[in-house]
């Protein structure tokens, strides 16, 4: 159930970067003026429902299912559209809010079906155009694009100890699948972690553009340590791995990038 928890959060995720950009895009190329913040909040459900619609129907979950994972995104906003309008909430709390709120909104709506989604309903056929599979079984990939679209516009440096975010994501979700008893996993990850924290430590003490060029090359390090657990499906699923390499690599480059064009 915690599998299906996460792939409603990322469709979440890829509805409100594919969507939402689009509707603001067609909204601004036909001249109209922005939502106000209450329905913005609606919009925004919407681009979340949207896309978790067309993924739960892939997966194989029948109408109710799938509808009360829609009123998980709705009902969060409609029920702190009250407080908004009778001007107790900011609109900045209302959207945070609403996005905090549909988490456990979720969660019951998966335990209200546990045996649907503990039981794992079987994806429809893979769709024959060579484009369609591609965008089902790369899905990870195309979220961590969407993910660091801007990235490529506005390129930005990041700090060295960012780079400690890298082995702590794979230590907490070997952690979770409960990965160590599995001979050599935990040594791996552990040295994994003496890499990039020493890297880390290196560049933060030798500063400057330098410092930048090191974060560069542990992103993009580390993109390759997740090349190599996609194809063993050792200690994290393989589809996080193949979304940690698109973005590791995304901000490897674009931090190269930033050095370059600054």
């Amino acid at each position: 159930m915690v599998r299906h928890l996460l792939e409603m959060a990322l469709a979440m995720v890829a509805g409100m970067l594919l969507f939402g950009p689009a509707r603001a895009a067609l909204g601004t190329a036909f001249g109209l003026a922005p939502a106000a913040p209450g329905v913005g909040a609606l919009l925004m459900a919407t681009d979340m429902s949207l896309a978790m619609v067309l993924w739960m129907w892939y997966r194989g979950h029948g109408g109710a299912a799938i509808g009360e994972m829609v009123l998980a995104m709705y009902l969060p906003v409609l029920l702190l559209l009250v407080p908004y309008r009778a001007g107790v909430l900011a609109a900045d709390t209302l959207l945070i809010g609403a996005h905090l709120l549909m988490l456990p909104a979720m969660a019951v709506a998966v335990l209200r079906r546990r045996a649907e989604y503990a039981h794992h309903p079987v994806p429809r056929s893979a769709p024959r155009q060579p484009l369609a599979r591609v965008l089902v079984h790369r899905w990870p990939a195309g979220l961590a694009l969407l993910m660091t679209a801007d990235n490529w516009t506005e390129p930005a440096l990041l700090g060295p100890y960012t780079l400690l975010v890298l082995p702590a994501g794979y230590l907490l979700l070997g952690s979770v699948r409960r990965q160590w008893g599995v001979p050599g996993n935990l040594r791996r990850q552990l040295v994994g972690l003496a890499a990039w924290g020493g890297l880390a430590l290196f560049a933060a003490a030798v500063g400057g553009e330098t410092a930048y060029w090191l974060v560069a090359v542990g992103w993009l390090a580390h993109a390759g340590w997740d090349l190599v657990h996609h194809r063993t499906g050792r200690v994290v699923p393989r589809g996080y791995a193949e979304w940690c390499l698109v973005i590791d690599a995304v901000l490897g480059l674009t931090i190269i990038l930033a050095l370059l064009t600054t």
